[in-house]
């Protein structure tokens, strides 16, 4: 009898030469294991042609989706697994575990590999992740660093495990800065990942932390950008204890004219983001901010926005959602020795 793929439903608890996601581009991009790499063996345009005639005639599908999985897999065995070793073992999953993770594992496997698919496909690992953020946010001890805009509070905790400490950056995680003019910038815009893949990798950086060991994290709302954190982990965020950051305005509006530099290289991007803001405080104010932009005045633009906006928005959040502030810290400026001198304590 030839070989056959064996099945799991727990790939987490096992270890894989390499994790391959068979769905299509678009599937794969909303979400998917994270280190998996994608090997379609059908694209968003055939899985949408297979679909669309299986709902005309079912075996004329069948035949279509056969020689174009046909033709995608023999593509993938010359292009990638030719240079296969013989002690690969690779796990190999789709939606639900069907037809197309099979046809490229049942291949697979009679070349000789020991190849696994996952039972119940990405809906197996999918419900896995859900469950998980119900569970695991709860079992960590939270510390939360808050600070009005511009106190460094990102960059502090990027620097915090380098003293010791164990930091969980949601924004980091989000691409998100968690503001108005929070989106990344990597040369242009830099897109968030979409809800499903944020959560997948949230998952994968709680199970890397010690819960015998605070978690650091910055004071955030529940939606940063457009994603939002899982309830479990928002609720305890809450309930932490705090340590809040002061920094001269001076010294924020510097840092943030550091930090958002592309806005002033780009000032038109800056003031269609700041038209959200008309509702709020209504045209002359819009107008006003305008000016100091095409002035060039970006010292004064900064320090009215911090406010009239940012400052006025973050004690309100703060009032709500982090009440338990144990400790107050000025720090004169970001500076190497002001860090250390805060992740010391």
């Amino acid at each position: 009898m030839p070989p056959l793929p064996r099945y799991t439903q727990e790939p987490w608890k096992e270890t894989y030469s390499e994790i391959i996601d068979v769905r299509s581009p678009g599937e794969f991009a909303e979400d998917h294991i994270p280190g998996a790499i994608n090997l379609p063996v059908l694209d968003d345009a055939e899985r949408s042609h297979v679909g669309t005639t299986y709902k005309q005639c079912a075996f004329t599908a069948r035949k279509i989706g056969a020689a174009i999985v046909a033709k995608n897999i023999s593509q993938h065995i010359t292009q990638h697994f030719v240079t296969k070793e013989k002690d690969y073992n690779p796990l190999v999953y789709c939606w639900r575990g069907g037809q197309r993770s099979n046809s490229l594992a049942l291949v697979l496997t009679q070349i000789g590999w020991k190849v696994t698919v996952l039972e119940g496909g990405y809906k197996t690992y999918r419900a896995y992740v859900r469950q998980q953020l119900e569970d695991l946010p709860q079992k960590f001890t939270y510390k939360v660093l808050c600070g009005l805009t511009g106190s460094g509070k990102t960059h502090i905790l990027h620097q915090m495990p380098h003293h010791g400490a164990q930091v969980l950056d949601l924004e980091g995680l989000a691409n998100h800065r968690g503001s108005l003019l929070g989106e990344e910038w990597e040369g242009k815009l830099s897109p968030q990942p979409a809800q499903k893949y944020f959560e997948s990798l949230l998952l994968q950086q709680l199970q890397s932390l010690n819960p015998s060991q605070t978690v650091w994290v910055e004071s955030e709302s529940q939606k940063i950008g457009q994603i939002y954190l899982p309830q479990s982990l928002w609720e305890k965020m809450k309930q932490a204890s705090c340590v809040e950051i002061q920094l001269p305005v001076a010294a924020r509006v510097q840092f943030l004219l550091q930090e958002y530099s592309h806005l002033v290289t780009y000032p038109d991007i800056l003031k269609a983001k700041l038209a959200k803001l008309k509702y709020r405080y209504g045209g002359e104010k819009l107008r006003e901010w305008y000016e100091l932009i095409d002035a060039g005045k970006w010292e004064s633009f900064v320090q009215d926005v911090l406010q009239f906006h940012y400052d006025p928005t973050y004690r309100k959040s703060m009032k709500r959602d982090f009440t338990k502030v144990e400790r107050v810290l000025s720090l004169p400026d970001l500076s190497d020795s002001s860090i250390a001198m805060f992740a010391s304590l």
